[in-house]
């Protein structure tokens, strides 16, 4: 399935089992952020992988964030697998941390303003820290931790504008991260969303990232799941989602 572009203006879009995906490489993703960041266009972006998409098929919010989402990139190589199988061979993972880190590396001197919302109490300040030391040029505007109730939405989402944020991270894990950022995107004055999921927590070092090696292989999924047992639940979404996109593009012989 191809679907129209989104209002991320990332061209063509491929659909993996009902969701779309905008086929794009790190440097062009990057190139779309820098470009909304510099004239002030909104963009919500979901960081796709193969875990969100079989939950989104079960949950009808969630299925309305992912597809609404200004800018989707393919975060998990089970999602570039099925974007290759339809025939976008070079298609490259653009994991989330990557996406963040080249564009803060990138933009750095423009002296954009970040807000960090998500992980335990400190590990926002831990990560913006962190952020100070490595790209000096960008301003913390502001954080807040992800251990609070519905009641206090309203109240983040006035922290957040208070701060006049250009670019809000937030790790608060799937499905809520994509879901707070969905409704509550009309009443947030920032210009860039980013669902994170563990960022804040590797950039505040309670998180390793696997070594490059496994990463240019497609195993740094292996690697999360070795330091994280708990994780292999998580993975029991995968054998249905290889037979569904098997299914979905049965014409495509080699993988």
């Amino acid at each position: 399935m191809v679907y129209q572009p989104g209002a991320g203006g990332a061209g063509e879009r491929l659909g993996v089992l009902g969701f779309p995906v905008d086929p794009l490489s790190l440097t062009a993703a990057v190139d779309r952020l820098a470009a909304a960041l510099a004239v002030g266009e909104r963009l919500r972006v979901v960081t796709l992988n193969p875990e969100m998409v079989m939950a989104g098929l079960d949950h009808p919010e969630l299925q309305k964030a992912l597809r609404g989402a200004d800018l989707v990139v393919p975060d998990g190589i089970g999602i570039v697998w099925a974007l290759r199988r339809q025939g976008w061979h070079q298609q490259e993972r653009v994991t989330g941390v990557d996406l963040v880190e080249t564009l803060l590396a990138r933009e750095q001197a423009g002296g954009y303003r970040l807000f960090l919302l998500g992980g335990e109490p400190g590990v926002g300040e831990q990560a913006a820290a962190r952020i100070r030391q490595r790209w000096p040029g960008l301003s913390v505007a502001g954080v807040a931790h992800g251990f609070f109730s519905p009641a206090d939405d309203a109240r983040v989402v006035a922290a957040i504008n208070r701060a006049r944020a250009d670019l809000l991270l937030v790790g608060m894990g799937i499905p809520r991260q994509e879901l707070w950022l969905d409704r509550y995107w009309s009443d947030l004055a920032v210009t860039v969303g980013i669902g994170v999921g563990g960022l804040l927590d590797l950039w505040a070092g309670r998180s390793k990232r696997a070594p490059v090696w496994l990463r240019n292989i497609g195993l740094e999924w292996a690697y999360r799941v070795w330091r994280e047992p708990a994780r292999w639940r998580r993975l029991r979404v995968l054998p249905p989602f290889v037979r569904m996109v098997r299914a979905a593009h049965p014409h495509k012989k080699k993988d």
